[in-house]
């Protein structure tokens, strides 16, 4: 399993700086997946991130790929995502373009996800037809729980003005939290 890094600024005051766009959990380079990695392979996975944004409130995944052939015409990555709040999973595709040095796959906001618990994640290549040319598996892993994040957004407008519904909760948090209820983890 991958170890990850926690970066977070905090200034004096304990609040999280404006300026700060992100804390991210950065995965090392040894991903430690299962992947399709023969001699026909089109793509290997390059990175995964696991993307706290304190500004915005939310937690995104990331990956990004790397072509180990030319992306032809017609190419597209569909993705399929375990839901950290139960449910279906989250299924979201992406069209390709020839001339391509990197894809990157980013999920939509997430909830609920939990410290420790690895979530599948399953990449396909498809052709211009729809057929399958590649499967790539891996996981996500979180070093942190979701809950670290402020409940919405700290500032909102092009000025980042301060989020009015977060008057009188400096942290960030509102009495009915983030409004979602999460699966019990144990």
């Amino acid at each position: 399993m991958s170890s990850f890094t926690v970066v977070r600024s905090v200034n004096k005051r304990g609040c999280f700086p404006a300026l700060a766009l992100a804390a991210m959990l950065v995965g090392t380079s040894a991903l430690g997946a299962c992947r399709d990695s023969g001699k026909d392979a089109l793509f290997e996975i390059s990175g995964r991130l696991v993307v706290f944004n304190y500004r915005e409130a939310t937690l995104t995944y990331l990956v990004t790929l790397n072509p180990l052939k030319p992306i032809g015409d017609g190419q597209r990555v569909v993705t399929t995502m375990d839901n950290p709040a139960g449910g279906p999973p989250l299924v979201f595709g992406k069209k390709l373009f020839p001339g391509q040095t990197k894809v990157t796959i980013e999920s939509p906001p997430l909830e609920c996800v939990v410290k420790d618990r690895s979530y599948k994640v399953s990449i396909r290549i498809e052709g211009p037809d729809g057929k399958p040319l590649q499967d790539i598996e891996t996981t996500m892993v979180s070093a942190q729980n979701q809950d670290m994040l402020p409940d919405r957004p700290l500032v909102v407008g092009p000025g980042y003005q301060p989020n009015p519904e977060l008057a009188g909760h400096r942290d960030g948090r509102l009495p009915g939290g983030r409004g979602v209820s999460c699966p019990a983890t144990g």
